[in-house]
């Protein structure tokens, strides 16, 4: 079904993204899937597992690679220095 056309039956809370965000960034390897939705401290409806997924994709948080793992590539300090920058900022 398109990410677009899917009813959501349940809107992830903020602090239920982070728990997902702050797994992925602990985790040793690189997850996949079903490795992350095992290892996530509280177990939350697998539709909105795979919507808090979409969303950190869409947000160029996370990859998922050809073989399936999930790679944490937000990096924070590297925006700051963007922002730090104003002539580089389209207003």
């Amino acid at each position: 079904m398109n990410k677009q056309h899917q009813q959501i039956l349940h809107y992830p809370r903020l602090d239920t993204i982070i728990m997902i965000e702050e797994t992925i960034q602990k985790m040793d390897d690189y997850p996949t899937k079903m490795q992350l939705w095992r290892a996530i401290p509280k177990k939350i409806m697998y539709q909105t597992f795979c919507l808090i997924l979409d969303y950190l994709k869409d947000s160029n948080k996370i990859i998922i690679g050809k073989d399936k793992r999930i790679v944490w590539i937000w990096d924070p300090e590297r925006v700051r220095k963007y922002l730090s920058k104003p002539h580089l900022i389209i207003r």
